[in-house]
């Protein structure tokens, strides 16, 4: 089961359940879906990465830039920690152990 069938039958949807125009765009969706490589994906990670850096250093009011600043580091701290899953698990585990130190535990927990 692909994922478009899984979603469809989350909804209780069935693929003849759906209109002609429902249809065709589930059809393209399907496509797209199984056409997608890793390198596609790197190069989509990078494309977001190189807009939040953007985005960041063109924040100039401060209140604007205290709520997006927060938004956007966390977006960029996503796309390089998916970056480095997709790229080697050395990386990942790397990356993934410098984020956790960063979390400071509860006290009481």
């Amino acid at each position: 089961m692909n994922l478009s069938d899984k979603l469809l039958d989350e909804m209780g949807l069935r693929y003849e359940d759906l209109n002609l125009t429902e249809r065709e765009t589930y059809n393209q969706q399907v496509f797209n879906v199984k056409n997608i490589t890793i390198a596609d994906l790197k190069e989509h990670i990078n494309d977001m990465k190189n807009s939040v850096a953007m985005q960041l250093s063109d924040l100039t009011n401060v209140d604007e830039q205290y709520d997006k600043d927060i938004f956007l580091k966390a977006r960029l701290k996503n796309y390089i920690l998916l970056e480095a899953f997709l790229t080697s698990p050395d990386k990942a585990e790397k990356a993934l152990r410098d984020s956790l130190k960063n979390i400071k535990p509860q006290k009481g927990k």
